[in-house]
């Protein structure tokens, strides 16, 4: 068969291929997909760079004529650096294979097997929205912390790191409650003083001891028949002297050390600017056209259905 013919059948595998399909090029292993295909040319964009390039036919002819004249297969090493694209594209010719570990490119008599195409899903397309409260609030804070600079907090106006502090306060209070039942599983794995390692850190079992008097009499009692006077143990109780105070001219500096510090804490979520933020992050998200932005624009309607679960506030009166 002419190159031509052989052309032509290349442009037709090509053609019937995933749109999402990725070829891997036989030296480097880079990754690669074919964009478009022209009657002279096939498109191809790298994936770790996202650049495009041409591939032409006259190439391709040339790489052709080449395998051929090598007759046991043409030797890999004998490629251009900017050659390895050409060499890929070619294997989807069913007659054309490239064997790794010889380290050729070789033209078969019979359809080659499958070339080397990774069309597996992306990791992406198995993510799946936890349902835990941390998950929303976090996916606004990393827009929160997108938009506004938290190392220059001279530059921020008032609302701004109120919006910062409480969506803080929310992840923090999420991220301690799972981080607890994460723990609560994590101690029937591991051992003590045994780290277990993973891919971010390790942990190990540990113990903490606390401890609390007995009954007032039972503890003076076991002392006295140790021989320890009461006296060296009994103190003030402040609770005693709170109930003192109450019934005297006294004030708490006459008889307290007080260290009064300012601190601010969060007074209450607006719901309903949380959903509208979250809505606006699905309307920027809808002219984003990659298969990221697909998957967090379903991860996005799923936890518009649940925010009023996943943000609820209650005030103090309403525990009451």
């Amino acid at each position: 068969m002419s190159f031509s013919g052989n052309w032509h059948t290349l442009l037709e595998a090509a053609e019937e291929l995933s749109p999402d399909a990725t070829l891997i090029t036989p030296l480097s292993h880079t990754k690669l997909r074919i964009t478009d295909i022209q009657e002279h040319r096939v498109i191809i964009e790298i994936l770790d760079s996202d650049a495009s390039q041409p591939l032409q036919r006259d190439q391709f002819e040339t790489l052709y004529r080449r395998v051929q004249d090598a007759g046991d297969g043409f030797e890999l090493d004998r490629l251009p650096p900017d050659a390895e694209p050409y060499a890929a594209v070619l294997t989807l010719h069913p007659q054309f294979e490239i064997d790794e570990d010889a380290g050729i490119l070789v033209e078969t008599d019979a359809p080659a097997s499958t070339p080397v195409i990774d069309d597996v899903p992306a990791e992406t397309d198995d993510r799946t929205e936890p349902d835990v409260s941390v998950y929303a609030d976090t996916l606004l804070l990393i827009d929160a912390l997108e938009r506004h600079d938290p190392t220059s907090m001279d530059t921020l106006d008032t609302e701004t790191l109120i919006d910062l502090y409480t969506l803080l306060s929310d992840v923090q209070r999420g991220a301690n409650d799972l981080r607890k039942d994460i723990a609560d599983s994590l101690l029937d794995r591991v051992d003590h003083d045994q780290p277990v390692h993973a891919q971010y850190g390790s942990v190990q079992r540990t113990s903490r001891r606390s401890k609390s008097l007995k009954d007032d009499t039972e503890v003076l009692a076991t002392l006295e028949d140790a021989g320890i006077d009461r006296d060296r143990v009994l103190g003030v109780d402040p609770d005693k002297v709170d109930d003192a105070l109450d019934v005297t001219d006294l004030h708490e500096q006459d008889v307290y050390d007080i260290d009064e510090r300012a601190y601010v804490r969060k007074a209450d979520v607006n719901e309903d600017v949380k959903e509208t933020r979250l809505q606006g992050l699905k309307d920027r998200l809808a002219a984003t056209e990659s298969e990221e932005a697909d998957v967090l624009r379903s991860e996005i309607e799923d936890l518009e259905d649940r925010i009023d679960e996943l943000t609820s506030f209650r005030t103090g009166s309403e525990v009451q």
